[in-house]
């Protein structure tokens, strides 16, 4: 599965074709902000949870004790990072494997909360003044910040940076910053910057709060995109410690952290040390768990959620098993089909596949009845649309008829349900006749297509746990007539197979943002991005609908409207399937040792335990840990 990067809230959590003539409603950006006044923050749809005079963030606590460590395997991750190897600490590029949690070096303009959907505060930026038409924002920076070099943070470095990745950092960066036109210095404490009048204004936020800021004089006698296992310095709370490439990376907490009482930072980041391990395989990783070489770890896998952690370190307490509510943020686990290959350009294609995998069953017997199956990319969020579309969707719907599946103005399509048996004859009858209807004929074991191509399918993995779960179902597309089997590939070649498209079929997870942007969507689903290495539209998937839809995201003046788009939007991707939805959880399964205190309440928007918890010394004590 594939980690992505919208689940880290404070570096691009708000970063997730232009519209079909007459599509794109005026735009009224940022309503309540007050244009041509020094801000502390800004939001998309309303006013800020926090005053000018907040002290904290309510899900930050400045009591907690600073100091001991964390050793953890990663839930998630960003731009080009990788949970099982790295080979570069330049997370800022599309090349190499960089490790998990890099992105705590840097610091930012501005950073967004973690209880609120659309809202950013200053960070770098002491205040943040708005144009009157929302397209200029000049930021005053404070004084007292500095990189971990001790230099100050001046307007020439954020130039600099917005520069460099605009023009050379990972395919996310890029899009973020597409519609910034200019980044200006005023004076040695003033930046500028200054959009197309194209943005959204979530994009915008994003490209406030999601851009490292980085120290020019680094680059003097160095190339941006050649750094590899040189520490780029940031002025973040963390900085690099020990480590070695491909087994683990230190991250030591800063003693002279310049932001340490400033609002946006108070109260957050208490540990002095924290650890990421990398394992390639995941029962070694949750063997190093249970033997306390890993102290915090989240379980994906129902099976070692239900069966595989009944030891005497959690029998006795020593170590701790927790639901947790899930973030309030879309999210999918999804197969993408590489339509790149014609075998799968067809829907029928794709819907037959899918009627292979019998979710009954698979929960029953592999899962535990711990899973649901999933009907959308927008899992658990209000995105998710219901029976037919309402009169405000048929409205949004209608002008784009030519480009859409008639089921689209129906009732939204679902799952099939099994018989449970692993063998449902009548949804492989179904599926066997989807394929014939799109041109595939049986010839002996197999399918040939009118030119004598075999339909053939290879689930390119790199976690062995998916030939269990999936089995049955590279089973069944055998038995009428696929050619399907499994392709297990190492890290580094999985990586550069991914990003260059080199591939049948694979699974994905995802978690996008609260408030998504037309420039996040556009990286799944964009007909632009359909070649573009790095990029996550895996499926090859090109549609003028859906691309009008996704610019009317980013015009949206309510948040209301914004969820009537998303419904329209995800109508249309579940009668496509380019996308396949697979399962979904309800909750966020954490084991850790325990020696960790928490906030009785996790943040809606984010679950960075890392950034949350601290170490209790005297619990630590208690287990025989400390």
């Amino acid at each position: 599965m594939t980690g992505f990067w919208l689940s880290r809230r404070g570096f691009n959590g708000l970063l997730l074709s232009g519209a079909a003539a007459g599509l794109t409603a005026p735009r009224r950006a940022f309503a309540g902000n007050a244009a041509d006044t020094p801000l502390h923050g800004l939001s998309a749809f309303g006013e800020l949870a926090y005053a000018p005079n907040y002290t904290q963030f309510a899900y930050a606590n400045p009591d907690a004790p600073t100091g001991g460590r964390m050793v953890m395997t990663v839930p998630n991750w960003i731009l080009n990072q990788a949970p099982d190897t790295f080979d570069t600490l330049n997370t800022l590029v599309l090349q190499g494997n960089a490790p998990p949690r890099m992105e705590k070096l840097y610091d930012s303009l501005m950073v967004s909360s973690l209880d609120e959907p659309d809202a950013i505060y200053c960070a770098l930026a002491q205040t943040v003044t708005m144009s009157a038409d929302a397209n200029s924002f000049t930021f005053a920076l404070r004084p007292e910040a500095r990189f971990a070099t001790g230099e100050p943070v001046t307007a020439e470095d954020v130039v600099f940076s917005y520069e460099t990745l605009k023009a050379d950092g990972h395919p996310s960066l890029v899009m973020a910053l597409a519609e910034v036109t200019s980044i200006t210095a005023l004076d040695a404490g003033t930046v500028r910057l200054v959009f197309s009048g194209r943005q959204t204004v979530p994009a915008a936020l994003g490209a406030m709060a999601g851009i490292p800021i980085l120290r020019k004089g680094f680059f003097d006698a160095r190339s941006f995109a050649r750094v590899t296992m040189e520490e780029i310095p940031g002025s973040g709370r963390y900085r690099v410690g020990r480590y070695e490439a491909g087994r683990y990376i230190e991250y030591e907490r800063r003693a002279d952290y310049w932001a340490a009482d400033l609002p946006f930072a108070r109260g957050l980041d208490h540990l002095q040390t924290l650890r990421i391990e990398f394992y390639r395989d995941r029962q070694a990783a949750l063997q190093a768990f249970k033997k306390g070489d890993v102290t915090c770890r989240e379980e994906f896998t129902t099976k070692a959620w239900a069966t595989e952690y009944d030891i005497p370190a959690v029998r006795d307490g020593r170590i701790v098993r927790k639901e947790f509510p899930d973030n309030r943020q879309p999210r999918f686990q999804c197969w993408a089909f590489n339509q790149r290959r014609a075998r799968f350009a067809d829907p029928r294609v794709r819907r037959a596949l899918n009627l292979c995998f019998d979710f009954e069953w698979t929960n029953a017997n592999l899962m535990f009845g711990l899973r649901r199956h999933a009907n959308s990319c927008f899992e658990g969020s209000e995105f998710v649309a219901e029976g037919a579309p309402s009169a405000q969707e048929r409205a949004i719907l209608e002008p784009l008829a030519a480009d859409l599946p008639q089921e689209v103005f129906g009732p939204v399509w679902v799952q099939p349900v099994s018989d449970g048996s692993g063998f449902d004859r009548a949804l492989l009858r179904d599926a066997s006749r989807l394929l014939a209807a799109a041109g595939w004929v049986r010839k002996g074991e197999h399918l040939i297509d009118a030119a004598g191509e075999t339909l053939r399918v290879e689930y390119m993995i790199n976690d062995p746990e998916q030939t269990r779960v999936y089995g049955k179902m590279i089973g069944n597309m055998r038995a009428i007539g696929v050619d399907a089997d499994f392709r297990l590939v190492d890290a580094a070649q999985y990586q550069a197979r991914q990003n260059s498209f080199d591939f049948d079929m694979m699974l994905s997870a995802f978690q996008l943002s609260a408030t998504p942007t037309p420039e996040g969507l556009k990286l799944f689903f964009g007909s632009g991005t359909r070649e573009m290495q790095g990029g996550y539209n895996y499926p090859g998937m090109a549609s003028p609908a859906v691309d009008a839809i996704i610019a009317r995201v980013g015009a949206a003046q309510s948040r209301d409207e914004l969820v009537v788009l998303m419904r329209c939007l995800d109508r249309i991707l579940r009668a496509r399937l380019d996308w396949v939805p697979n399962i979904a959880a309800s909750s966020r399964n954490v084991a850790y040792w325990d020696m960790f205190g928490m906030l009785p309440k996790k943040p809606d928007y984010g679950f960075p335990v890392e950034s949350l918890w601290w170490y209790e010394e005297e619990k630590a004590k208690a287990i025989g840990r400390a």
